[in-house]
């Protein structure tokens, strides 16, 4: 009897930026033989079908998509869920609908699959752990890369930086705020994991990684993953599978053609974490004080 594939279970952070990097190592396992689930939070599942059309999910054979429920109301529209709510019922909610997707993947009679073999998931996802260590399934979790001068010394593998380099999340100090007791939560809990993946280059970080191992599961760098996904060619089965949860808009393109070059600024602002228009507003003003020509966009 022929031995069945490996099988990856894929748990993003329901957000663009985790999701972008979980689906491109999905597919870099799947190139390298792996049956792969990848798991949206439903919210998630229907804002990209209606960004990439109702046949965009289908996958193939080997390469499939399940979804748990997030807790919160579900929406009729396309916007960002409010991140400390989502962070708060995702930690209450998600463990027992995960838990009951594990076991009937696992069902192989029924879930026509092959048995699941690890569970890849997002550093700040930790139900996901316990769920996988009550099966007995390996798990790695996958890290993605004035007074504000203050600095900071007593990070290892981080020294010389200074408060303005830390999350915004983080400075805070109020003892119980939902963020940061969130990330401090899941931060412990990846001394659960049977591994740590990180989206980086050993060589760019290895100050920070030598300071994480001693007190850590096993440490594996294998990024930058879009370099190592585009050495696969472009004409492959997973092409069509992509991460947006906006619908493409081409027309941007266009318009970038008609400007001079280097008149364009794009700006990637992480709706999560600040108000977008308040600091869209502050780039332009900066660049009219400077008397530059400068166009804006996020």
């Amino acid at each position: 009897m022929e031995k069945p594939p490996p099988h990856a279970v894929f748990v993003p952070f329901p957000a663009q930026g985790h999701i972008n990097p979980m689906l491109k190592l999905a597919k870099l396992l799947y190139y390298r033989g792996f049956h792969i689930t990848f798991v949206n939070t439903e919210y998630n599942y229907n804002r990209l079908l209606k960004s990439s059309g109702p046949d965009f999910l289908n996958g193939t054979p080997t390469f499939c998509f399940e979804t748990i429920p997030d807790g919160l109301p579900l929406l009729d529209a396309n916007v960002v869920q409010d991140f400390p709510s989502l962070c708060d019922s995702i930690k209450k909610t998600c463990l027992a609908p995960f838990r009951q997707l594990l076991s009937k993947l696992n069902n192989t009679s029924l879930s026509n699959v092959p048995p699941v073999t690890c569970v890849v998931s997002d550093c700040v996802m930790s139900f996901t752990l316990k769920a996988a260590q009550e099966l007995n399934i390996p798990t790695c979790e996958l890290f993605d890369n004035g007074y504000m001068n203050t600095v900071i010394n007593w990070i290892p593998g981080m020294e010389g930086i200074s408060l303005k380099d830390l999350p915004s999340l983080i400075r805070t100090t109020d003892p119980d705020d939902i963020l940061m007791n969130y990330i401090i939560g899941e931060v412990e809990n990846a001394h659960n994991a049977s591994a740590l993946i990180f989206n980086t280059v050993y060589d760019l970080e290895r100050e920070v990684l030598e300071a994480l191992s001693p007190t850590y599961p096993p440490i594996y760098t294998i990024g930058p993953l879009q370099l190592l996904l585009n050495e696969v060619s472009p004409e492959n089965s997973l092409s069509g599978i992509k991460s947006n949860l906006w619908k493409e808009q081409p027309g941007c393109l266009e318009w970038l053609d008609t400007k001079e070059s280097n008149s364009v600024c794009l700006c990637q602002l992480w709706q999560y974490y600040c108000n977008v228009s308040t600091a869209t507003n502050r780039i332009c003003l900066g660049s009219c004080k400077q008397q530059e020509k400068l166009f804006v966009g996020n």
